[in-house]
């Protein structure tokens, strides 16, 4: 939590004032009993209505200024609390942003998600509430006893009584069911996490008929949440009839003493009515102070979960090289290069050399799970190789600084994402200020400006969340021309082709071939026809490089790449016979 601290920062006035305020309400909370002393022994014994008019508007002025007190301090807490949160969730979302892949495959999506949320909530909640009722509940508990002793020393012995055994009764509770809801709220983050990959998943599980399968593990989860709540929740249901109990107990012997000295007139109607109010006041913030205790553990788990994707550091190191001037080297070199995935046993690349000239194609392919992806994921330097170097322009990815580098890749990976808006806000993602004349040359090399002239609104047509209006090849082609708008100096088609048909992706190839200062085209992909006319192919087979060279020489040369190409074009040429 202390990690946080530095996040009220601009808010000192506010986190002062707040509680200032509160202090001030709990002030004339408690001078109002005093009042009513008044109009008991005063007013009403001796008759004198004016008088108890007088104190009435007395009591009710006391009431709106601890309204208008509590109205002030309801508005500095919360600006305190909500300024205070949105700076942390700024901090956060700023700070994942800066973390590498590995970082972010090792923390979690649905981690991620929580701590910006959830936890972002409870901690602004306990923030609210801490402002608000840290100092106003023990100055009200331990205020009401002053006043109650100087009213009557004798009566007001049944308070240092009561307030012990009520702490007692409050603050055991408490310590029973704070580690309860812990498990509470981690229970609910199972819940949530079973939520999300069920809703997440939703297709695939109607796919395979896994419904009620998945029902069955969401009812589980869901089950062993309700038995910890209603374990945690029947403990804290005993807190209010304890203290009910050992509250009417004290009021019962403070009417009877009352009553005694009243006779004896030792003390006054009004004075025992006060006592009575006081009394009263010490078991509502008791109870609120216990409360506030258990919102404020639980805030404090979650700034420690917070505080805990915070203090993760990159294990990527951002360089000092801002790329300015052409350089006659290869655009990408690869050199003995290997990489191994946090947490992995296993090497996923090993030992692979690549030189790409500028403007050529490089074709990779292999099965899955051969690296394919990795290999490319090295070029933007999304990840960093554990052995070897990447050169872009001559330069170790290593050394550029992250903007200079990615601003001259255009990639497009294996799930195209499209984000909510329209066509122009996506096409724009890459070049803000690009021109609509930009954005249809770019969806026209794409092979995407036929069905877009066709939408409503053309480039204004809506964008549903993940593209979801539109179908799998509509939305590669989008993002291929998302990418293209940007005119990247290298071009990486992460298998991002594979929902289009052979005649559009021969089209696709085509166009970007013949583009004014064409870049350098790396094609990952499974079909041998997307790669057979690149300049080199890289073959790759578990993590090694298996071949390399173009495609009439690997036909010769590298067995693996000969069993694809059979695999791919010698079932439709039996399949041709077949139908023939």
């Amino acid at each position: 939590m202390k990690a946080l601290f530095k996040y009220f920062k601009g808010y000192g006035k506010e986190c002062i004032l707040g509680p200032l305020f509160k202090l001030l309400e709990a002030s004339f909370e408690l001078l109002i009993p005093l009042v009513v002393v008044q109009i008991i022994d005063v007013g009403i014994a001796e008759g004198d209505k004016a008088y108890i008019v007088k104190m009435c508007l007395i009591m009710v002025a006391l009431g709106i200024i601890g309204l208008v007190c509590s109205l002030t301090a309801q508005f500095f807490s919360a600006k305190a609390a909500v300024g205070f949160s949105a700076r942390v969730k700024q901090a956060l979302f700023h700070h994942i942003q800066g973390l590498s892949y590995s970082e972010i495959d090792t923390i979690g999506t649905s981690t991620m998600v929580t701590r910006m949320t959830s936890d972002i909530n409870q901690l602004q909640s306990g923030v609210n509430l801490t402002l608000r009722l840290f100092l106003r509940s023990p100055f009200i508990v331990f205020g009401a006893m002053i006043m109650a002793f100087t009213i009557n020393v004798k009566a007001a012995i049944v308070f240092v009584v009561v307030i012990p055994l009520l702490s007692v009764v409050v603050y055991g509770i408490m310590l029973l069911t704070i580690p309860m809801y812990r498990k509470v709220q981690n229970a609910l983050d199972q819940v949530l996490s079973r939520t999300r990959a069920n809703l997440t998943g939703v297709r695939v599980i109607r796919a395979f008929s896994k419904e009620e399968e998945e029902i069955s593990r969401f009812e589980k989860a869901n089950h062993e949440l309700v038995g910890i709540q209603t374990a945690v929740g029947s403990i804290s249901a005993l807190m209010n009839p304890l203290t009910f109990a050992i509250i009417n107990v004290g009021i019962i012997w403070l009417v009877y003493r009352g009553a005694v000295q009243v006779d004896q007139g030792i003390i006054t109607q009004g004075e025992v009515v006060a006592l009575v109010n006081y009394m009263s006041q010490i078991l509502i913030e008791l109870i609120k102070l216990a409360n506030l205790i258990i919102t404020v553990t639980k805030a404090v788990a979650c700034a420690g979960r917070i505080s805990g994707v915070l203090q993760i550091q990159s294990s990527m190191e951002e360089g000092a090289y801002d790329d300015k001037g052409v350089s006659d080297a290869f655009a990408v070199e690869f050199s003995d290069v290997s990489i191994r995935y946090r947490n992995a046993s296993e090497e996923s690349l090993q030992g692979i050399h690549l030189k790409v000239p500028k403007g050529s194609v490089v074709g990779i392919i292999g099965g899955t799970g051969s690296g394919k992806t990795t290999l490319v994921n090295l070029i933007p330097r999304f990840y960093d190789v554990t052995k070897g170097t990447v050169r872009v322009d001559g330069v170790d990815v290593k050394e550029y600084r992250y903007h200079a580098l990615r601003d001259k890749i255009g990639i497009v990976p294996q799930k195209s994402v499209l984000f909510t808006g329209t066509i122009r806000s996506n096409m724009q993602w890459g070049k803000k200020d690009a021109t609509d004349e930009e954005i249809m040359k770019a969806l026209e090399i794409a092979q995407a400006k036929e069905f877009v002239l066709q939408k409503d609104g053309v480039l204004d047509a809506e964008v549903a969340q993940g593209g979801k209006n539109f179908s799998g090849g509509q939305r590669q082609r989008l993002a291929i021309a998302r990418a293209l708008v940007k005119r990247p100096k290298i071009l990486i088609l992460d298998d991002s082709a594979s929902a289009l048909d052979y005649a559009t992706d021969a089209a696709l190839r085509k166009a970007i071939r013949e583009m004014e200062d064409p870049p350098t085209l790396f094609i990952v992909s499974q079909r041998t026809a997307s790669m057979m006319h690149a300049d080199q192919i890289l073959v790759l087979e578990d993590g090694e490089a298996a071949g390399l060279g173009t495609h009439e020489e690997l036909l010769k040369t590298c067995e693996v790449y000969k069993e694809i190409y059979d695999s791919q074009f010698k079932k439709e040429a039996k399949g041709g016979e077949a139908n023939a």
